[in-house]
């Protein structure tokens, strides 16, 4: 049935009025049916149910929809037996939920095919109200349950006429069961219909202005608007800022007036002189006070204008969000009838759903959130027997949550199942020729679950119709990456898996990172962005002609975002290079920037159509003082960079730009609690050519370590939070520091704990005793070598 059209709900046909209650109400018999169906419904849920079936009775007899009326009161007539414990219908869930299912596709019908819906389907529901009678008949006696007594009243139902079995559909209002005659509202129906339908119609006796349909197109202006009001709200800060600099050049003008005074000698002068200078004197202090108020009055108006933007910005912002339970609704009932097809027990939690969410996000959400719970009721969660032998509930638990936090929307998936098998990802691998054996046996955790968002890719043997075909994480990502979102995954194997979906609160909003490039401001979501940091031009490297630096003990490829973008070449000025890691699945790249501008919450602003689609720039935004800012596509980045790359350009190459790497000087981390003994040991190595850092025990060594690298660690062994025998035992267990040398320089001369260094992985071992500066040069030479000229 399509929506209507007119602007008020009040002008809508009856059928759409139909459609719109029937929404509302299957809605709530589905989630009754699922509580029902789990054991956990009460008097009260019995009393949504027949509340509901009995709204929908009372809707269907107002547009005479015969067959609907037929529906909704046998489903009624089973939730008052059950409520009076006259009928047990725990195990009739699938029967009840085909009457819902019926209801709900008479429904959707138009006015130009129900009729011939109501031909075709006039079987399936003469077959479904004589199930309903079979049913009913139980009242009195304990309902035989499981599916054996199901299936004995199927086919009792087949052998014998229901009591829609005589129907002939002809025209409109012939034909249909026999006894049937149209039905009017009576009075106490049409209130409750009316009471019902009260959010969803405008009475014509009420004001038209309480509901109003707005299309999505003028919303979205309307946001735009606020978006720009905000911004010039913003701008009377630096205008204000310009009258201060006024008031202050008024302030030297009055002060050089007084110092002429004083230089002339008021005493000499003229009468008329002194008349005129007072005078003068007496304006500049008036025009001075003047100023003064003004400044505060303007100062008060900003902050009103601010204040008053900012919340008509949001109040429009509301307008677009919408609870995160509109979403979700279909997933209860989805889970469950995957779960039964599977025989499996399944039991689906949805916290959060009064959690506000952009209307555009959770349109996009649905497709993945449903392949995300086919996932995990197919492949997480275990049959029966897998989950009694592993000492689990028989019944698998899927929770799905939204929440805010830290000014971005996060949507979670988890189950308590199987969780994935990590090597039989690697088997998966190897098999498809994904990756060599020797090279899946090295990848770590996060880079063999990166292969489940791969296109085609699947654990599954067979294609079955759930799933099987490695699309389904594939749709996820692509939708998440889309709105400049993330995913982490959390795997634990035999225990389940959790998928996060790190998402913004809204598209219209977005925050980021100010950049400076060809002195033109840019704009980099958050969202998107790895890491920043300032690089010296020292750290950078020569591999295969192009220039990469260390990060976390990965190459990382370097670029200068002014050939990316075409706009010129960097300054070489600053001795620090401004860097932004952008990464995809395949890898990471830094792009180097000319500085860092600071964080920003940018109204986004589409670009116009007729640019079509301007290359590695996704839209623009105003910043506070009006000036305009890109914001960047970070995927069409680093297409871009990996197209710089192929065609044998190394954009960030030249030495002039980055710094030279060839002759990459030594780096020395000296540990010791001893400032003394610290900055001795700093002045010996820089003075012989090695750069040299200090940190004041294991601990700051350690995180050192872990963001720097460096050639050679030299480290005292007694020392608070953690000593050095301890720091060399961390970096011999860590693959990425294992090769790293370790010299002990300590007080402790016996030859035991010289063996007790040497154990834990040091590879020199100096005693402070004889201690001077050739025998630490000697030892850093026998380590490291020369330093670099």
């Amino acid at each position: 049935m399509t929506p209507p059209n007119p602007d008020e709900l009040s002008s809508a046909s009856m059928l759409e009025l139909f459609r719109a209650e029937t929404e509302t109400q299957t809605a709530i018999l589905t989630t009754g049916l699922l509580e029902l169906e789990r054991g956990d419904i009460d008097a009260q849920g019995f009393e949504l149910l027949m509340r509901a079936a009995h709204s929908l009775k009372g809707a269907a007899r107002i547009v005479n929809l015969p067959l609907a009326v037929l529906v909704a009161h046998g489903l009624e007539d089973c939730f008052v037996a059950a409520s009076e414990r006259k009928l047990d219908l725990r195990q009739e869930a699938d029967l009840l939920f085909r009457g819902v299912d019926l209801l709900a596709q008479l429904a959707r019908r138009t006015e130009a095919n129900l009729l011939a819906w109501e031909t075709e389907h006039a079987p399936e529901i003469s077959e479904f109200l004589g199930l309903l009678e079979q049913l009913k008949e139980t009242r009195g006696a304990p309902t035989p349950t499981g599916p054996a007594a199901r299936e004995t009243r199927r086919r009792a139902a087949d052998s014998r006429p229901g009591p829609a079995s005589e129907a002939t559909v002809g025209e409109r209002g012939e034909g249909f069961p026999a006894g049937w005659e149209p039905l009017l509202p009576t009075a106490a129906e049409a209130r409750r219909l009316e009471e019902s339908t009260r959010g969803l119609a405008i009475r014509k006796t009420e004001s038209p202005e309480r509901v109003l349909r707005l299309t999505a197109e003028n919303l979205n202006r309307l946001l735009a608007l606020a978006g720009e009001s905000l911004v010039e709200s913003r701008w009377l800060r630096p205008f204000a800022d310009s009258f201060q600099r006024l008031k202050r050049h008024q302030m030297d003008l009055r002060q050089q007036l007084e110092r002429l005074r004083l230089a002339l000698g008021e005493d000499r002068l003229p009468d008329r002189a002194k008349a005129s200078l007072s005078e003068f004197s007496r304006q500049l202090a008036d025009a001075q006070q003047f100023l003064t108020e003004r400044m505060q009055e303007l100062e008060m108006f900003d902050r009103r204008a601010a204040h008053l933007a900012q919340r008509l910005y949001l109040e429009v912002l509301r307008t677009r969000m919408r609870p995160f339970s509109d979403g979700v609704r279909r997933f209860p009932r989805m889970v469950r009838d995957l779960a039964r097809s599977l025989g499996k027990e399944v039991k689906l939690e949805i916290s959060g759903e009064t959690t506000p969410v952009d209307r555009d996000i959770l349109e996009r959400l649905e497709t993945p959130l449903a392949h995300l719970l086919r996932n995990a009721v197919d492949h997480g969660c275990e049959p029966l027997a897998a989950r009694m032998s592993a000492g689990k509930p028989p019944e698998c638990s899927l929770h799905v949550e939204a929440r805010h936090s830290a000014g971005v929307l996060l949507v979670t998936v988890s189950d308590d199942g199987a969780g994935v098998d990590l090597e039989q990802v690697r088997r998966v691998l190897v098999q498809r020729s994904l990756a060599a054996a020797a090279a899946a046996e090295k990848l770590s955790e996060s880079e063999l679950l990166e292969f489940l968002f791969r296109p085609g890719f699947t654990l599954k043997e067979a294609v079955t119709e759930i799933s099987g075909r490695g699309f389904g994480l594939d749709v996820v990502q692509n939708m998440v990456k889309s709105v400049r979102g993330a995913i982490r995954l959390n795997n634990q194997p035999g225990r389940g898996l959790r998928v996060q979906l790190q998402l913004p609160l809204t598209l219209s909003v977005v925050r980021a990172l100010l950049v400076q490039i060809g002195g033109e401001p840019y704009a980099i979501p958050l969202s998107q962005i790895t890491r920043t940091l300032k690089l010296p031009r020292s750290s950078v490297s020569a591999l295969s002609g192009r220039d990469h630096f260390q990060l976390a003990g990965q190459q990382v490829g370097l670029l200068s975002a002014h050939e990316v973008l075409d706009c010129g070449q960097p300054g070489v000025s600053d001795p620090e290079l401004h860097v932004v890691v952008l990464s995809d699945r395949a890898a990471r790249y830094g792009l180097v920037v000319d500085r860092f501008l600071g964080e920003r919450e940018l109204v986004v602003q589409p670009l116009d159509a007729r640019l079509g689609k301007v290359q590695n720039i996704s839209s623009a935004a105003l910043m506070e003082d009006g000036t305009p800012a890109l914001i960047v596509d970070v995927d069409d980045i680093l297409h871009s960079v990996q197209k710089l790359i192929a065609a044998g350009r190394a954009p960030a190459g030249q030495r002039s730009q980055l710094g030279s790497a060839a002759g990459r000087p030594k780096r020395v981390l000296a540990v010791d609690d001893s400032s003394t003994v610290r900055e001795l040991e700093r002045k010996v190595l820089l003075g012989h050519g090695y750069l040299a850092d200090v940190a004041v025990d294991g601990m700051e060594a350690w995180n050192a370590l872990r963001s720097n690298d460096y050639d050679l660690v030299i480290t005292d062994v007694e020392m608070p939070r953690l000593d050095g025998i301890a720091l060399a035992t961390l970096i011999k267990k860590d693959p990425r520091l294992k090769q790293l040398p370790v010299l002990i320089l300590s007080y402790k001369d016996r030859e035991e704990d010289r063996l007790r260094g040497l154990e834990a992985g040091a590879d020199y071992y100096l005693t402070k005793g004889s201690f001077h500066e050739e025998s630490l040069l000697r030892a850093v030479v026998d380590l490291i070598g020369e330093p670099v000229t």
